[in-house]
């Protein structure tokens, strides 16, 4: 899943006391690449401002999360009603300094690490589903540029603008019939000397009119296979967008999921310098499933937070007497608790692994990180619906205080963006091969 808006914080300066020399070469060398490669914005990467120190502090980190949340909170009514983009939250986000958290000070950002990602999710989803989602999916692109383009001057100087701009990216992963398939393209890469150009029937760009830019997939070049993909990165001056379908659905109405006719052009340094088969296995994957799983939990933890406001008052009410509903909370906080513990465990090894391409690629490492993403929907729904059954009527009720409705529509896509359907059966063949572990610890 993937939105028009414009970014109104261009020129924002983001705090210390000066350049270092590092930076001051490294922005020199990035001018003079984007004055050559015709960049736009260029300029405004040589205001950006390396971050001195170590990464941000979890704490101060959290409360930019929080402040954002309130905003969110305020607002998430309206998005979900009028089915819009969560504009007051995500310009909150920007206001926060969010948007660049995770890219590497070297490039302007705060060297924030997958973790802090997560939890800024979880902490946007207990607020708002649609602005978590956002978020989680603008990181997952983030992710992929600085973990892949940081060899690429190109790049370099996009991550100096993302930081100094707060811009937010979209995502372009599906088109055509084949849906959810993101390992094959239809739409290839046209070359013409250093220019590139790109045709694309996309399925979904989620917020893909409020974006500054698209990160999307395609097929290397037209004489290619459609497994010999690339991601390609365009910013808002290098592309149109002709709406193919609108976007109507049940929850996650803020993303703003339309389908759309991407018709782009750039230049040959705006392609990644990796496959996308790497990029795939090594960073977009693991990022997109931990990042959703953070946002997934966050929905579900605030339904449970409903639940057990509603047994304690109805408990009240009743001299002490819990309500018929109440075996259905200690259900929604078991499950809520073995979500938190999945996604903490499937973090511990990502971390581990996260510099080892050759153990991101194995195939063990693989089937556990699709199956988190399985395994955190399904325990996600699970928790939102045992949660409403503690409420019983008031949870189902969209007028009342302790309404999960809204939670529930929500959760409901989780199993259905990316269908675990199809995950589980493309790992099934993996899953014949492995064996059955011969001790708890491996």
């Amino acid at each position: 899943m993937n939105l028009k808006f414009c970014s109104t914080c261009s020129g924002r300066d983001g705090g210390g006391s000066g350049y270092s020399i590092e930076a001051i070469v490294n922005a020199s060398i990035n001018l003079r690449t984007a004055a050559l490669q015709g960049v736009p914005g260029r300029a405004a990467a040589v205001r950006g401002k390396p971050t001195a120190g170590a990464a941000p502090d979890a704490t101060s980190l959290l409360a930019r999360a929080e402040k954002v949340a309130a905003v969110a909170a305020e607002y998430a009514t309206v998005v979900d009603r009028d089915s819009r983009f969560p504009t007051e939250a995500i310009a909150e986000a920007r206001a926060q300094r969010l948007m660049g958290v995770a890219v590497p000070r070297e490039f302007g950002g705060e060297g924030a690490g997958i973790g802090d990602v997560i939890e800024v999710c979880y902490v946007l989803g207990r607020a708002c589903a649609s602005t978590a989602m956002v978020y989680a999916m603008h990181q997952t692109k983030v992710a992929c540029l600085t973990r892949h383009g940081g060899g690429s001057a190109w790049h370099q100087l996009l991550l100096r603008r993302l930081c100094n701009e707060q811009l937010l990216l979209a995502s372009s992963t599906t088109e055509g019939q084949a849906g959810g398939d993101v390992r094959n393209s239809a739409a290839p890469v046209e070359r013409g000397d250093s220019r590139i150009a790109l045709e694309r029937q996309a399925t979904v760009i989620s917020y893909g009119e409020a974006a500054d830019g698209i990160v999307t997939t395609a097929r290397r070049a037209a004489d290619a296979a459609s497994t010999d993909q690339v991601l390609v990165v365009f910013l808002k001056q290098n592309y149109t967008l002709e709406r193919l379908s609108g976007w109507d659905a049940l929850g996650m109405r803020g993303t703003c999921s339309g389908g759309f006719k991407l018709l782009a052009n750039g230049t040959t340094e705006q392609i990644l310098p990796v496959s996308y088969d790497k990029i795939h296995a090594q960073t977009m994957t693991p990022v997109a499933h931990l990042a959703w799983s953070g946002a997934w939990a966050g929905i579900a933890a605030a339904a449970v937070e409903r639940a057990r406001s509603f047994v304690r008052k109805a408990s009240q009410h009743s001299g002490g007497m819990l309500p018929p509903g109440a075996a259905h909370l200690t259900r929604a906080s078991a499950s809520l608790r073995t979500l938190r513990s999945l996604i903490a465990s499937t973090l511990t090894r990502f971390e581990a692994a996260a510099d080892n391409a050759a153990a991101l690629e194995s195939v063990d490492f693989q089937t556990g990180i699709n199956l988190l993403k399985v395994n955190a929907s399904e325990l996600a729904v699970a928790t939102v619906m045992s949660a409403m059954q503690a409420c019983g009527l008031s949870g189902y009720r969209n007028d009342s205080e302790f309404s999960i409705g809204r939670h529930l529509r929500d959760i409901l896509s989780s199993p259905i963006m990316i269908s675990n359907d199809r995950i589980l059966a493309n790992i099934g063949t993996a899953t014949l091969l492995g064996g059955v572990p011969s001790s708890l610890r491996d």
